[in-house]
């Protein structure tokens, strides 16, 4: 997804087709972005309008994931990354040259009939507003809504302060990073599945489809409920507050394959956007939502499993975050017996 101001409509989409992603697979929300690291933050104010990168940059090494001669190799993604960075890795050109198969990250979807979301879409006019027609001024804090106030004049001063604050912080932060010249797009995934596409490899995806006999109710169930949103909408503010210049740090360290200063990120603040959705009363209580995690979690490592015992070689992509995580995709594997190799 690239960096722009998403419209209404388009963040009612993604609320729904994202309302129970496991956290380990989501890339696409404002959940994604990257935690602050203060040693290197300034404040929004002495940050550059504009980042441009424009020579190639190699990316990280990948991880190796191996059983006696197969080799499953998993290359890291990260966002945000600089606007316009030409990247080319030929060691993931070459990998991918001699690989058979290739799985994708993670993904999660819906699963209704077209007569069903026909019904589904009306429902969604009003789905960011805040219940009773509150505005930001009533369910915040003082102290956060205090802080708004100038990230607001400075990156959305026509924001009218009725929708959610899970919303608000979508809104902001891509505002926020698109003056800022970084994006949160997946264009390195696309040039690698554009070499994928060319080396005509097999593509396993994991998509775990989410069987909803109603969506039109749960989705005005959802609008009626609160959400414990305030997390997240502190959080994003805490980011462009101190954190922008550190991302730029972060994205230099990704593109020119700095690994040690990947390695040093938290992210366990980075859950509080997308745990707002997925930690509804609603959402808790559907059949359809229960146990979603662990599913898609198995899905993912029975196919990581299977394609390292038919291929010489595989390739796949994940999100940084998931290669790092001490109780992640990378330690599950093994702890299956496989060994795992980091790149240096």
């Amino acid at each position: 997804m690239k960096v722009l101001m998403l419209n209404r409509r388009a963040l009612a989409v993604l609320c729904l087709s994202l309302l129970a992603a496991p956290s380990w697979a989501q890339s696409t929300n404002a959940g994604d972005t990257p935690p602050p690291v203060s040693a290197s933050a300034e404040t929004a104010e002495a940050v550059p309008e504009q980042i441009l990168v424009v020579a190639q940059k190699p990316g990280p090494g990948m991880w190796k994931v191996s059983k006696g001669e197969h080799v499953l190799w998993i290359f890291g993604t990260y966002s945000p990354l600089p606007t316009r960075m030409a990247w080319r890795s030929h060691e993931v050109e070459a990998v991918i040259g001699r690989s058979q198969e290739y799985l994708p990250p993670p993904s999660s979807k819906l699963e209704m009939s077209y007569f069903q979301t026909a019904l589904a879409l009306p429902s969604l006019i009003g789905v960011n507003r805040n219940p009773n027609d509150a505005t930001l001024r009533d369910v915040l804090p003082p102290e956060v809504y205090a802080r708004w106030l100038p990230l607001k004049e400075k990156y959305l001063p026509k924001n009218k302060e009725k929708d959610r604050p899970l919303f608000v912080a979508y809104e902001l932060f891509g505002a926020a990073m698109k003056q800022a010249g970084l994006m949160t797009g997946n264009d390195v995934r696309k040039q690698v599945e554009k070499m994928v596409a060319q080396k005509k490899l097999k593509v396993t995806p994991t998509l775990y489809q989410l069987k909803v006999d109603n969506p039109r109710q749960l989705v005005q169930e959802f609008k009626k409920s609160p959400l414990e949103d305030v997390a997240c909408f502190s959080y994003t503010l805490k980011q462009l507050e101190t954190d922008i210049e550190a991302m730029r740090v972060r994205a230099h360290a990704w593109a020119t394959g700095d690994i040690e200063v990947i390695r040093r990120l938290d992210f366990s603040e980075q859950e509080s956007c997308s745990n707002a959705i997925r930690n509804s009363a609603v959402l808790r209580e559907h059949p359809a939502f229960q146990g979603a995690e662990e599913k898609h979690r198995a899905m993912w490592l029975a196919n990581a499993e299977a394609a390292l015992a038919r291929n010489a070689s595989t390739f796949a992509v994940l999100p940084m975050k998931d290669l790092l995580d001490p109780k992640g995709l990378m330690a599950a594997l093994a702890a299956k017996g496989y060994t795992v190799a980091q790149p240096e």
